[in-house]
Parts: C-alpha cells; structure tokens; sequence
C-alpha cells in the first residue's frame, strides 16, 4: 500500500447529467468527491450502470462536467457550471418570493458569475498553464548546462533542448492521465497497426524521430509480454487477452502519471484476467504508477486496490480502505456486494446468505436527507442522522 500522502487527483462534487428531453436529465453520477494519492490504487466498484465508466470519462475529459471540479496535480483540468447556474436562477426566484432582499440576491449572482468565469479560465488555460511549467522545468535543466559545455558537447545539448522545448509547448496535462478501455477491440483502430496504434500519443506529443518511436514501441511491446514482431499486425489477429495487452502498451507509452482502467479483465478469461492484473502491479512497481481500478469482482479489487469506493445509482455510498471495507462494512449496498462473492468451497457456498439490498426499504430520508460522512478516519458512508448514530454504535 502506497505511504505518500500527496493527493495527485482530487474530484470534488462531480456531476455528470446526460440531457434525454427539454427539461430531462439522467443524473449518471451525482455529487460524487473523492481524492487519489500518489502511487496509491483506488478502486471504484458498483454494479452496471452505476455511473463508474461515466466517472473515469469525465476525469479524462471525454465529456464535459455538468458541475464539480476535478484537480489533477493541483491544477483544476475539469470545471462544470450548472450548479452555478442554478444558483443564480434560485437567487432571482427567492427574490421574487420575497425570501431575501435585492442586495442579498445582487451578492450571490455576483459571487457565481464569478465563479462561472474562473471556471470557464481554468478550463481553458489548464493545458497552457502546465506546458509553461514543463517550459520553465526545461530552461533550468538545460541552460546551465548548456553554458558550461563546448564543442560537440555543446551543439548536442542544444539540439536536445530545442527538442524538449518543442514537446513543452504542444504538450497538454490530461496526457499525463492515460486510459485503458475495457472493450479491447472496440478501443483500437482496426485500420492501424499495433506499432501504429502504440505510437500515435508519441507523434501527436510532437516525437518525429523515426527510430526513438520505433524503440519506445518495440520496448512497451516487450514490457506487456508480446514481442516485437507483433507490430506489424493489426488488432483482429490477437486474443482478447493479447489486444489488452496492446491496449496497456498505449497507455503506458505516454509515461502517464494516472492510469485510469476500466474494468480491464471484465471480458478475459479467468487466467487472462491474473495475467493482466499481475502485468498492472508489475508496471505500477516498475513505473510508480497511480491507478484508479474500474470492475465488478469485489475479490479482484481487494487483492489490487489501496482503497476502495462503492458508487451506486450513481453516487458514491461508501469509501474505506480495501481491508476496512472488508472487515466493516457499513452501508446495506456494499453488504449486499460482499454477500454476492463466491468462493471455491461447496460447504461455504451452501451456507452462504446472500443479501439484497432495497433502498426503498433499507432507508427512509422522506424527512432526514443523507448526506456522505465520516465514520472513523479514512471511512466514508452516504448516511442520514439517524443512520449515522447507528453506524458508530456498531462500529463500537
């Protein structure tokens, strides 16, 4: 388990709604927060249609945020405006109700176009902002060191940082989070080939040496078990487990910082699904890496994963550590994913109770909204009052 506390990403109420008529939404996720530190595993499980896929797309920019924020590295790279907006719109009604006073109402749609604006910048400038970071980070490394050399030396340092300042300007930060998808033949361009496929983050980062991308793809090959040969074909004439394969070598090309995968064993076999998972830890040793671990199979999660959040109905209803999750489960969901994982063992599985879980009946928050709060440090459950005092009283 990762020891460093550095938060590499950070989601802060993300809402993701897709628009299914004029006034019409699907809430996919809903008010979801969570962090991610550094060279941690954080796995996000739930059932299908939960709103974890949705998660992963929307941390990676595939879709727009509807509202939240989402930071990777301390920079905001995802910023939604509806709930600004709402408030706005709430503000003019409650002033026409008589609830609060025009000054009141000038304040707050003062404070949320503001808000709306800095979104708007951040959103915007968030790529600009990290390529003059990697500018300066070059400047330091290579000036001095350029000004001390002569001859050969020297014209070589010099070609090299005309190299590295060429990729500074046309990186973007959300580069630095690569994703594994968990279709492996839906994800790749049947058209391409895999040196193709493997390469392109490469050449559209601004690599243009031939033989530097032929290496980095012949050594992310080798790195996933497939050899070099295997460049020259084309997706359909691999396995599903061998096109996963390709599919991590593409990430991972990109030396990312956040490996987000999507339920990457999903659709393997059973001793594919190890293969792939051993290659992930193995890779996570070897480059440090940071992953948040989409899937199903809670068994899977808990052998791979630091901490664990479980979403259902598209938000989070509790988040601990793999072993605390485990050992305390708290809310009737996660209880009911628990009592659904088999075991090897006949004697067990006949005895075994499983659980179902139905909200309508496990909870009442007619009156008393829930809310996410913390139990004990690092444990987070969706609860009301009145479960809140139940929960503590168990835990004791």
């Amino acid at each position: 388990m990762s020891s460093n506390d550095e938060v590499l990403l950070r989601v802060e109420h993300l809402c993701q709604y897709f628009k299914i008529g004029p006034n019409a939404y699907t809430k996919a996720v809903d008010d979801v927060s969570f962090d991610i530190k550094r060279g941690e595993v954080f796995g996000l499980v739930g059932e299908s249609g939960c709103g974890k896929t949705t998660t992963g797309r929307s941390i990676i920019k595939l879709y727009d945020i509807t509202s939240g924020s989402v930071y990777f590295k301390g920079i905001r790279i995802a910023a939604g405006k509806k709930s600004y907006k709402e408030a706005i719109a709430k503000a003019k009604a409650d002033l026409k109700e008589g609830k609060i006073d025009k000054a009141e109402c000038d304040r707050i749609i003062a404070e949320n176009r503001a808000a709306i604006k800095t979104a708007d910048h951040d959103q915007k400038n968030c790529d600009r902002e990290y390529s003059r970071q990697q500018i300066e980070k070059a400047k330091s490394e290579y000036l001095p060191k350029i000004a001390a050399a002569q001859g050969e030396n020297k014209a070589k340092l010099e070609a090299e940082y005309k190299d590295v300042m060429r990729k500074a300007r046309k990186t973007k930060l959300v580069t630095q989070i690569q994703m594994i998808f968990q279709d492996p033949i839906a994800s790749l361009d049947p058209r391409m080939t895999v040196r193709e496929i493997i390469a392109e983050g490469l050449i559209i980062q601004g690599e243009r040496n031939k033989k530097v991308i032929d290496d980095k793809v012949y050594e992310m090959l080798e790195l996933v078990g497939l050899v070099r040969e295997h460049a020259s074909r084309y997706p359909h004439e691999f396995s599903g487990g061998q096109r996963q394969r390709i599919g991590v070598a593409r990430s991972i090309i990109m030396n990312p910082e956040l490996i987000i995968a999507d339920e990457p064993v999903s659709a393997l076999d059973v001793s594919v699904q190890a293969q792939v998972i051993n290659l992930l830890n193995d890779l996570r040793d070897k480059f440090g890496l940071t992953i948040m671990f989409i899937a199903h199979d809670l068994s899977v999660v808990k052998y791979f994963s630091d901490r664990i959040g479980v979403m259902y109905y598209g938000k989070m209803v509790e988040l601990a550590d793999s072993d605390e999750l485990f050992l305390n489960p708290m809310h009737p969901y996660t209880k009911s994913l628990l009592s659904a994982i088999p075991l090897p063992d006949p004697k067990y599985e006949k005895a075994r109770r499983r659980i179902t879980y139905n909200p309508l009946a496990a909870h009442d928050y007619s009156v008393d909204k829930p809310s996410f709060r913390e139990l004990k440090p690092g444990h987070f459950v969706m609860c009301n009052d009145a479960e809140y005092e139940r929960y503590m009283k168990e835990l004791k």
